[in-house]
């Protein structure tokens, strides 16, 4: 038996539409369901969910921790270690609600950001 055909097996031996597949999409969280669900292909929907956590992670950082006086490289270092970081993000985004509490996050600092700026402009034109 030569490589090839123990792969297409293997391949062939892999359940489609299944009560497995049920029981795994009902376990996974909202939004990352959703996506599984409904893009093309499993590989596809892991990059958006990796893309998704990603950029959600980076606004969240942006908004709540960043220092403006960072240099470049010490915000290159830290956006690479974000990613890193993300990697395993992913993994528990697939069953842990990780995109919801990211996008909560986000709203949340919004929120802080927008009030902050409207009461130091209020501020500057009392005085």
């Amino acid at each position: 038996m030569n490589l090839y055909s123990t792969l297409n097996f293997i391949l062939a031996s892999v359940p489609t539409n299944t009560k497995e597949n049920e029981l795994v999409f009902g376990r996974m969280a909202g939004i990352t369901r959703y996506l599984y669900e409904n893009l093309p292909s499993y590989e596809a929907a892991g990059y958006v969910v990796f893309f998704l956590v990603f950029v959600l992670s980076a606004i969240v950082y942006k908004l709540g921790f960043a220092k403006n006086d960072l240099t470049l490289v010490k915000n290159i270092i830290i956006y690479i270690f974000l990613f890193v970081g993300c990697i395993v993000l992913t993994f528990l985004a697939l069953f842990l609600p990780m995109i919801e509490g990211l996008i909560v996050a986000a709203l949340i600092l919004i929120i802080y950001k927008t009030r902050l700026w409207r009461e130091k402009r209020e501020e500057k034109s009392a005085s």
